[in-house]
């Protein structure tokens, strides 16, 4: 298993957490030389916040981490694609890579639906995509398929 697998595998145990929680199972998290500096996952529901996705909460936990808004030399691993919200901040943070799990085809702003990384923005993170897709995906798609049958 690579670097970004293991993250990945980090990531993916945070979601769990937010699926137990009934939240949306994504998890994120964020590496700096090598060590793990800041994790999340979802807390939409539970504190009734547009605002707390689970890479918002992981970048704002970073920065009071390193004691400023720049998040250079960061990586930012999360189980799905970025939505533009979320992708607006990684840029405004300066994060160097984001690599993330599951495609969003519906919301995705790293490359499915819209790609906010490439572009004219002032920043530009790396991005990869696709890292244990299957896993994250999985998780997404079980949340989901119990959600309806309890609806």
């Amino acid at each position: 298993m690579d670097n970004d697998e293991i993250f990945m595998t980090e990531a993916i145990k945070l979601a769990q957490k937010a699926g137990r929680k009934d939240e949306v199972p994504v998890g994120a998290l964020i590496v700096r030389n090598g060590k793990i500096i800041a994790k999340a996952y979802n807390l939409r529901e539970s504190k009734r916040n547009p605002l707390a996705h689970a890479e918002l909460l992981a970048v704002h936990q970073a920065a009071k981490r390193l004691k400023g808004w720049r998040l250079a030399g960061c990586t930012l691993y999360v189980t799905l694609e970025p939505c533009p919200m979320c992708a607006g901040a990684m840029i405004n943070a300066r994060i160097e890579r984001v690599v993330f799990g599951a495609f969003d085809p519906k919301g995705g702003a790293m490359g499915s639906l819209y790609n906010l990384a490439e572009g004219k923005l002032n920043h530009m993170p790396a991005v990869e995509g696709g890292v244990l897709k299957d896993e994250c995906a999985a998780l997404l798609t079980a949340y989901f398929k119990t959600k309806r049958k309890k609806n």
